[in-house]
């Protein structure tokens, strides 16, 4: 029934009522939800730091949290609180409120005495999953309980404190997602020991997210100890049977052909923690690159025992039977079925095939090095209908990490080069994968084989405009701008009406006459 009050309109054939205060009800209701949301963001929780749901792989990232809640149950507070974040995202705000009860438990059971300081991340994600959930109500409780808190500290703001526990938690949280954050990680770890210079995590934290940036950086381990190797050798001072502290160290050490110190501390660390995860994954890697396959792979499966669904070991398990099959193929070409090492092979390309497709069948989208490492394995074994329909599938993908990306075509460059034979379909998958960041290791492969290509095929033709240009864009790549805006002139004449051709030695010209490179130009 329609309240005498009630306003009738029309429009569109169809007849709306209209309920006087209603409309301002809404108003109100929406003007309190973003003046919540105002508070919400003046938070240190998961839902405030950087990685976001288009940053993360939800489902590996759901798969090892529940893993690591499963086999190192010191730090669940920290998983469960991940956890949570993971859940929101993925719509599952009722499992994410249950992940949150299971820290705050056990916060509340184990540290009761500094349960206000461990408290806040999670007290944050409470109001944050809440607020998701449409239960306003609920969410500014959390706030409220979380300004009590913070009353106790001097330096905190109404709803958040900026103390030790907060910017260790923070670090763990981006160290855990992607790359991309690891500069801001390492600041919260810094800020973390500088108040508090014994906390282990904190400083075992710290050393990874080192660890981390010095090899994206390059940071050559040969010159000395690196600033990560120091930090390692200073969390065992603190904690000499640290298992993950000595295998992270053991990687840096044999890096640098420190071998006996390396393999003195990756056989402590086994006894020390026979059963953690991440100890049996990092000696694993240290054995392989050994060259001592056979125990990696004894680890690896170890692990996987304990953490059966993980890509992650599968995948190892696959690089190290990948090379155990290259070795064979290196030394041993035989082509009969009736002996050993044909055997061998098959039962290796298997293998192989078997661990990659574990690896990237759960995570399609997101595991593309593992897909990328099957089709190498399928072209090795001549399955080449199946490999170009893998690189095709790749190459359509779309909103991927741009280092996905460039492997991806540096592959494709590859394969249609070596097995396909096509030079030309190469040079476009080099040429792709060039542009997304010339200065990376692949991006310098790309550049290199189409450096090769070019040089090639003006040999073969000297009238090939094509190989001009893109020989003139490698010379610009590298600085050599004299050799550039030969090969560009070369190309032009070639092909007068190349734009691009054009378009690139008018900038090349330009940027000799501004930088005075050739001073007897005019």
């Amino acid at each position: 029934m329609i309240p005498s009050m009630a306003v009738r309109w029309s429009g569109l054939g169809t007849e709306y009522t209209r309920i006087p205060g209603l409309q301002e009800r809404y108003d109100e209701s929406d003007q309190e939800k973003d003046l919540l949301k105002v508070k919400l963001e003046q938070l240190q929780c998961h839902f405030t730091w950087g990685p976001q749901k288009g940053n993360i792989d939800l489902d590996d990232m759901k798969q090892r949290l529940e893993d690591s809640v499963q086999t190192n149950v010191k730090f669940q507070p920290r998983f469960y609180n991940q956890l949570a974040f993971v859940n929101c995202l993925q719509g599952n705000c009722e499992e994410a409120i249950q992940n949150l009860k299971e820290a705050e438990k056990f916060l509340r059971e184990n540290h009761e005495d500094e349960f206000d300081k461990r408290i806040v991340i999670t007290y944050g994600n409470y109001a944050w999953i809440y607020y998701h959930m449409g239960q306003l109500t609920e969410a500014q409780s959390y706030l409220d309980k979380l300004e009590r808190i913070c009353k106790q500290f001097p330096e905190a703001s109404r709803y958040t404190a900026m103390i030790p526990e907060v910017y260790g938690e923070k670090g763990w949280s981006l160290l855990k997602s992607c790359s991309q954050y690891y500069e801001e990680a390492k600041e919260c770890f810094k800020k973390a020991v500088e108040k508090v210079p014994d906390n282990i995590e904190w400083n075992v934290g710290y050393a990874i997210v080192l660890s981390r940036l010095e090899h994206i950086s390059g940071t050559t381990e040969s010159r000395g100890p690196t600033e990560s190797m120091k930090q390692f050798r200073r969390v065992l001072e603190f904690d000499p049977n640290h298992g993950e502290a000595m295998v992270l160290l053991a990687l840096k050490l044999q890096h640098s052909k420190q071998s006996e110190e390396a393999i003195e501390l990756v056989e402590k660390a086994l006894q020390k923690s026979p059963d953690l995860p991440h100890v049996l994954r990092y000696a694993a890697k240290f054995y392989r690159l050994k060259g001592d396959v056979e125990k990696a792979v004894e680890l690896l499966k170890k692990g996987l025992e304990m953490t059966p669904h993980s890509t992650f070991l599968h995948h190892q398990i696959g690089v190290c039977y990948r090379n155990k099959l290259l070795f064979l193929n290196k030394n041993s070409c035989s082509k009969r079925p009736d002996e050993p090492a044909f055997q061998q092979r098959a039962e290796l390309i298997e293998l192989c095939k078997y661990h990659f497709k574990k690896a990237f069948e759960p995570r399609p989208l997101t595991f593309i090095r593992a897909q990328l490492h099957f089709a190498r394995i399928c072209s090795l074994n001549e399955e080449y209908q199946n490999v170009e329909e893998i690189y095709n599938n790749l190459l359509r993908l779309e909103d991927i990490r741009p280092e996905n990306k460039q492997a991806i075509c540096l592959d494709a460059g590859l394969f249609e080069l070596h097995q396909k034979n096509s030079e030309s379909n190469a040079i476009t998958h080099f040429l792709e994968g060039m542009k997304v960041d010339s200065n990376s290791t692949e991006g310098k492969r790309c550049c290199e084989n189409l450096k090769s290509i070019s040089e090639r095929q003006i040999r073969r033709n000297p009238k090939n405009s094509k190989a001009h240009g893109v020989l003139g864009l490698m010379h610009q790549l590298d600085g050599k701008k004299r050799e550039a805006v030969e090969s560009f002139e070369k190309a032009l004449e070639l092909d007068p009406d190349n734009e691009e051709y054009l378009s690139a030695l008018c900038e090349l010209r330009l940027s000799i006459s501004v930088n005075n490179d050739f001073p007897n130009e005019h």
